[in-house]
């Protein structure tokens, strides 16, 4: 049984509801079990649990962020009971949605009474797919009158639709869908990441890799729409064509472990397979290490431009240069590069500057 995990998120009318019937039907077809978790703040309001109804906006959110977690962990609960091979839970919203109501130390202070923290939060979820708000770029589209949880002008829609992105912005499976198509068609792309995203046929990833210039480290955490993960990651002894690796992620202490199964098709496409570890399988997993290989850690900016999700690794032997990959759903689509990031060359056919490789030995600046 493989329960997975996802949440459709986005700015003030995006699409969501009507994304969330095409899911159901999509998925439905295609073996899955769909379980739906409804949006937390909606429900609350049309009940008349709100922001101008509570104490404080404060406390609307403690209710919120905990009504959200209950009904995610029954949903899982139920779903583990479930006659099904394969089952999609849907979060309509995800607990970070709500970090954009309050101050960081406000959040904080709520995650910190749940004994959770913003990293744990962020990542428990399998894969975040953001619509972008109607009132970036399908004006004549927004309205107000279909939710009564709805305020927004449009400006104000744009901005949370921004502080949405940025809130979600180094989560490791985050992908953009905007207004550049029609409303189907832009439905129908949310549906391809989706599938791209389970793996449906196949689990293909499609990645691009560059050598850049070292970049400006400030200038990047300046940017809302970046953030800073810790890396830690090992090789296991595996098979000839196969790449098995573990690996720690996170930051300020808190971190989610995962072990990623590769196998190599294509220059640019690989079979990937992942799976969630607790700490201590993570540890016990290390005893497995290739002897031939050491750890590699690394910090990665994560940048959302140009509605494109790029990661910056940088590694402490380097000093002149570093690494950007950005993933794909197809191998043609066109990269708007950030202006703040010189290019040097595509290596992503170059094994030298494979992680893998970079284990045995890093490649010389």
């Amino acid at each position: 049984m493989k329960i997975t995990k996802i949440v459709i998120t986005g700015g003030p009318c995006a699409g969501k509801t009507t994304a969330l019937s095409w899911i159901q039907n999509e998925f439905l077809k295609k073996g899955y079990m769909v379980l739906f978790v409804a949006e937390t703040a909606t429900q609350l309001i049309s009940g008349g649990v709100a922001p101008w109804t509570c104490g404080s906006n404060l406390e609307y959110q403690r209710c919120q962020v905990a009504l959200q977690k209950k009904k995610e962990e029954i949903f899982e609960q139920a779903a583990r009971s479930m006659n099904a091979e394969k089952v999609l839970i849907v979060c309509d919203r995800g607990v970070i949605d709500n970090k954009v109501y309050m101050t960081q130390k406000e959040f904080r202070m709520i995650l910190d009474e749940l004994n959770t923290n913003e990293v744990e939060e962020r990542d428990r979820y399998d894969a975040v797919f953001h619509l972008v708000t109607a009132a970036k770029g399908a004006e004549e589209a927004y309205t107000l009158s279909n939710n009564i949880a709805r305020t927004e002008s449009v400006e104000q829609a744009i901005a949370l639709d921004d502080k949405l992105i940025a809130g979600w912005t180094g989560h490791p499976h985050l992908r953009v869908i905007d207004n550049s198509t029609s409303f189907q068609r832009k439905l129908e792309r949310l549906l391809e990441e989706i599938t791209s995203f389970l793996g449906e046929p196949v689990p293909f990833e499609i990645e691009r890799k560059y050598l850049i210039r070292y970049p400006d480290l400030k200038a990047l955490e300046a940017l809302e729409n970046c953030t800073k993960v810790e890396i830690e990651q090992a090789y296991l002894n595996s098979a000839p064509g196969q790449e098995i690796r573990i690996r720690k992620r996170g930051a300020e202490g808190n971190y989610i472990y995962y072990r990623t199964e590769k196998k190599r098709i294509s220059a640019h496409k690989r079979v990937e397979t992942e799976e969630r570890l607790t700490r201590q399988e993570y540890l016990k997993s290390m005893l497995d290490m290739d002897p031939k290989t050491h750890p590699i850690r690394k910090t990665r900016y994560c940048l959302m431009e140009n509605n494109q999700y790029f990661e910056i690794d940088i590694y402490p032997e380097w000093e002149k240069q570093a690494i950007m990959e950005i993933e794909l759903n197809d191998v043609s689509t066109p990269i708007h590069f950030p202006e703040m990031i010189e290019v040097i060359r595509e290596v992503t056919e170059d094994y030298s500057y494979s992680n893998h490789q970079m284990a045995h030995a890093m490649p010389e600046e």
